[in-house]
């Protein structure tokens, strides 16, 4: 029960944030948010030989967020139906925030969710991602 606690309420922050950044907020001082882009998006997959591998239900946000400094916030999320023969719903979610350091370069820590991350485990544990970004 607290794990889907702990699910239902990331996924209502998810929610949240995606309604949330439909509204350009302004805030004189330390905090400030301005939209990037907002996208929902529906696939239907093929495998190579064109069999069916399910249909995906994509949704992206990414945003300009102050918080006494400029960074940006990026979620991913994915709902995967029958893509995996085990489990008939799956789901990828990964958050992201991104400090540009220098002109084109920047940090990255990302934190993943899903059923499908950590396939050595017995638990889907999520994953932590740190690293640098060039953007050109």
């Amino acid at each position: 029960m607290i794990l889907m606690r702990g699910k239902l309420s990331f996924f209502m922050f998810l929610i949240f944030s995606f309604l949330i950044s439909n509204f350009y907020l302004a805030y004189a001082g330390s905090f400030d948010f301005e939209k990037i882009t907002n996208e929902i998006s529906l696939y239907q997959n093929r495998y190579d030989d064109f069999l069916n591998a399910g249909q995906t239900f994509q949704l992206v946000s990414i945003n300009n967020v102050k918080a006494w400094t400029w960074f940006n916030l990026e979620i991913t999320w994915d709902m995967n139906y029958d893509l995996d023969e085990r489990d008939k719903l799956t789901h990828y979610l990964e958050v992201g925030l991104v400090k540009e350091l220098i002109p084109h370069f920047s940090i990255n820590y990302q934190r993943i969710h899903g059923t499908f991350v950590g396939p050595w485990r017995k638990s889907s544990a999520p994953v932590n991602q740190i690293g640098i970004r060039y953007s050109f």
